[in-house]
């Protein structure tokens, strides 16, 4: 059974790599045996985490890439293919969130956090499904939320973006399936990520409450772990969910329950 969740020889592609479900999901693709890029707009930190995951003896890349930036992406897909030749795993992950009411929101902020979280799951898709397809095929996992499934308060641009990433998943599924290529939808709920913790600030609501009164709702009781996010990611990139497309995997400790 071991053996369907090893990814030796694969090529992985995450953004957001460089904190939070990202990086603890290039850890993991990682530690099964991919060859793993991780994509991010901070250069300094991955850079910082390339260095550290490498000196444990990792295999991991860091590419800087604005995901809402088209030549980025095609610059991104230019660079693995002349390197590797292939994609076999994308972790479109990148998103940010802006707490506000569609009343409060700046227009700047909708087009940030819609271009991140939607718009970048598009482009990079677009520019490296040839990658994947001509090579057999392979896995693409989308980050949505919770909230892509349901409304929450004060998040509009959030929610939008994320029922759009839940949809377009399910398009890009029936699109691409003739050519080998899964797509599927992980929905995280609260993860003591920099994300979340931004989230009470954004809500002047002090840290360690804002986390409590994310987690005392649900059925399991505590929040969510990077780590508990990419486990699922694994599932979904493995040859455990070979027969698994167009779904979404709600990993949110009972939340919507």
């Amino acid at each position: 059974m071991l053996d369907y969740f090893q990814l030796g020889g694969k090529i992985a592609v995450v953004t957001g790599g460089a904190s939070g479900i990202g990086l603890a999901t290039a850890k993991l693709l990682s530690e099964v045996g991919a060859k793993t890029i991780i994509l991010d707009i901070d250069q300094r930190k991955g850079k910082e985490k390339e260095e550290t995951l490498r000196a444990a003896g990792l295999d991991i890349e860091f590419v800087k890439c604005d995901v809402t930036n088209s030549q980025d992406c095609q610059s991104v897909a230019k660079l693995i293919g002349e390197k590797h030749g292939k994609v076999d795993v994308l972790f479109n992950n990148a998103g940010i969130i802006r707490r506000k009411t569609v009343v409060d929101l700046d227009e700047s902020d909708w087009d940030a956090v819609i271009n991140v979280s939607l718009k970048g799951v598009y482009l990079l898709s677009k520019y490296l499904i040839p990658l994947m397809r001509n090579y057999g095929g392979g896995s693409i996992i989308n980050t949505g939320s919770g909230w892509g499934l349901k409304g929450g308060d004060k998040a509009a641009s959030y929610c939008a973006a994320k029922a759009g990433v839940v949809n377009l998943t399910k398009a890009m599924a029936i699109d691409h399936g003739s050519e080998n290529i899964r797509v599927n939808c992980i929905c995280p709920g609260d993860t003591d990520t920099p994300l979340l913790r931004g989230e009470a600030k954004q809500l002047d609501i002090e840290e360690s409450s804002f986390l409590r009164s994310s987690a005392v709702d649900r059925p399991l009781a505590r929040l969510g772990t990077p780590e508990d996010i990419a486990k699922g990611v694994l599932f979904l990139a493995s040859d455990l969910s070979a027969w698994v497309t167009g779904t979404t995997l709600t990993v949110d400790g009972g939340g919507l329950a």
